[in-house]
């Protein structure tokens, strides 16, 4: 049987992907939705939401890729609970989140929310200037993101702690994990980053109580998912000073309303899901990689663990 590779994504970037495939896997027919050929031939799929009935659809259907970073998008309960999920592990995604955590972990830690007002009202007043290694920062999730942030943040010299559900060990960063460790984390952690996976677990994860337990003034920057944020609490914490200033990269719904009290809050950098987009050839180059480990019968790079969500 001949193999096909579907990709249902964004159309310009899988004509990238074609490319990429051309060059690498003239063996296999790739294809890009709706273009879909025999159905029966499909053996990958590469998609950010996958069609219906997927089974019925594609019955010789081996491996599902997700053509981003996340998998909260996919309803798991309606995919054939043999069907290997992959997540999109590839070094765009990484220096994209590592460039944007990065920037804006700085610029929290050097008052630039403050000068930006302080410019609007035409007050000419420095801040003191406290050195990287008195900024303590936090990572909530410690998946390869979170891993290769905390890396730049400690290269930088900030004082780093990680947090995530399971135990890690990364170098130069104090781990913490499960819910027993989570109020240390938090008590130590003047800049909050999250990067936690969206799942039933985490969802709402970021509200008053996990805020009450921050250093007072305490920065946020959230790259995670939108729901991970319970939008009243943090308004709450904003207003009375719990947390100092934010950057968000994401919300719920996206893009947010335009009377949302996001857009125009004194104390919120607001940008549109783009602190991390996955670039189209090393995507590519990943997902080949991922295939030749699949016909060799070697684990996959970023399967997800159905149990966990991610």
């Amino acid at each position: 049987m001949n193999t096909t590779f579907l990709y249902k994504s964004d159309p310009a970037r899988g004509r990238q992907w074609a490319e990429v495939f051309s060059r690498h896997r003239p063996d296999i027919d790739f294809r890009i939705w709706p273009d879909i050929g025999d159905p029966a031939q499909v053996r990958f799929l590469a998609a950010w939401v996958p069609p219906e009935d997927i089974a019925e659809r594609f019955p010789n259907l081996e491996v599902l890729f997700s053509s981003g970073a996340g998998v909260d998008q996919f309803d798991f309960a309606a995919l054939p609970p043999e069907l290997p999920v992959v997540r999109m592990v590839e070094p765009g995604i990484v220096r994209g989140m590592v460039e944007y955590v990065t920037h804006a972990v700085l610029g929290l830690h050097r008052d630039m929310p403050q000068y930006r007002r302080q410019q609007q009202e035409g007050r000419w007043q420095p801040l003191p200037v406290r050195p990287a290694s008195e900024r303590r920062v936090g990572v909530l999730g410690l998946g390869s993101l979170g891993q290769a942030v905390l890396a730049q943040l400690v290269s930088l010299g900030f004082d780093c702690a990680g947090w995530s559900r399971s135990r890690h060990a990364v170098d130069g960063v104090q781990c913490h994990a499960g819910a027993d460790e989570l109020p240390a984390f938090l008590a130590r952690t003047d800049i909050l980053v999250c990067l936690l996976p969206l799942t039933d677990s985490t969802r709402g994860f970021l509200n008053a109580r996990l805020f009450s337990m921050l250093p007072m003034g305490a920065g946020l920057v959230h790259v995670g998912r939108g729901p991970h944020l319970v939008e009243s609490d943090f308004l709450e914490a904003l207003a009375s000073g719990q947390i100092g200033d934010a950057v968000l990269d994401v919300a719920d719904p996206e893009p947010l309303q335009p009377a949302h009290a996001f857009w125009r809050h004194p104390r919120i950098q607001l940008t549109p899901h783009i602190a991390s987009m996955t670039q189209p050839l090393s995507a590519a180059e990943a997902v080949l990689d991922n295939l030749r480990r699949f016909e060799a019968g070697e684990p996959m790079i970023g399967r997800v663990d159905r149990a966990k969500g991610y």
